[in-house]
């Protein structure tokens, strides 16, 4: 694989620009193509073998198109799909997580918030990062954030509606001593300025992005595909979306300079079959260490 070819990165939506943003900023010489899948967003209320089997199909599609590596940037489809993508190609492919490491380690109180899908945190690689980095007397509150990606991907992170969620999702983790919230799914980063408008400096924020990014360097120049430096400093980005490509662009605009026009492509593989949303519970239990 030449070590000019672009590095694939994928979400359910528009999340993941979060996670491109921190791999252009440390990585602006690597080129990128950027796929929002967001005709079947949010993965967070589909079944784990969907989430799983369209992960696959974005990942063939990407490779198929010259990708060199491969970054998963949505917890979801970490959670239920990067196993069977590092099985199905020899080629790098990094995954997110929320960040309970560097959350347990910030923690003065010993009570941590976790907000994330419910796919991920269902998962039983979410249940084995609790059980790796869950320190003796500490305490996870576990939350799915229903509804939040729809909101976002609509374009919206802060409205009435968006604040009213966060109230509903977050006061009760503050009311039991959390001081440390996890935000366990790439959309969250965008909220958090209507986080801190709201809970001000009571709690600890740990996005996982630039940790990311630097496990994407590191895989890179164990593999040898590190590209070469272009002659103006930087890489291509080829933006891409299965659907809602107004959204896209609108967010890449805000966040990326210069971004380039977001192209809308159809992408075959598996597509949902009856109703997409689970019947879960509204809240989780608390996860002791």
């Amino acid at each position: 694989m030449p070590s000019n070819a672009p590095i694939g990165v994928f979400d359910s939506g528009l999340g993941g620009l979060s996670v491109l943003q921190a791999v252009r900023a440390l990585l602006p010489h690597e080129s990128l193509l950027y796929v929002a899948d967001s005709r079947f967003a949010p993965y967070g209320e589909r079944p784990d073998s969907f989430i799983e089997q369209r992960s696959l199909a974005i990942g063939r599609w990407l490779r198929e198109r010259g990708a060199k590596a491969l970054v998963v940037a949505c917890n979801t489809a970490t959670a239920h799909g990067v196993a069977a993508l590092r099985a199905d190609a020899s080629w790098p492919v990094v995954g997110v997580e929320p960040g309970i490491k560097p959350a347990a380690a910030a923690s003065r109180s010993g009570v941590i918030g976790v907000l994330a899908t419910a796919a991920t945190l269902r998962s039983a690689r979410f249940a084995d990062l609790l059980a790796r980095h869950t320190a003796q007397g500490q305490r996870f509150l576990c939350q799915p954030g229903h509804g939040l990606v729809e909101r976002i991907e609509a374009g919206d992170v802060d409205s009435p509606t968006v604040m009213a969620l966060l109230d509903r999702f977050i006061e009760p983790m503050v009311a039991q001593g959390a001081d440390t919230l996890v935000l366990g799914c790439t959309h969250y980063p965008f909220l958090i300025p209507a986080i801190q408008r709201r809970f001000g400096t009571a709690l600890t924020l740990v996005d996982t992005g630039a940790a990311i990014a630097r496990q994407l360097q590191r895989r890179l120049e164990t593999n040898g595909l590190n590209a070469s430096q272009p002659s103006d400093g930087h890489g291509s980005l080829q933006l891409m979306t299965t659907a809602n490509a107004e959204a896209l662009q609108t967010m890449a605009d805000r966040l990326l300079p210069n971004a380039p026009r977001v192209q809308t492509v159809d992408i075959a593989g598996i597509a949902p079959h009856g109703p997409a949303c689970l019947d879960r519970p509204p809240n989780l239990p608390i996860i002791p260490a």
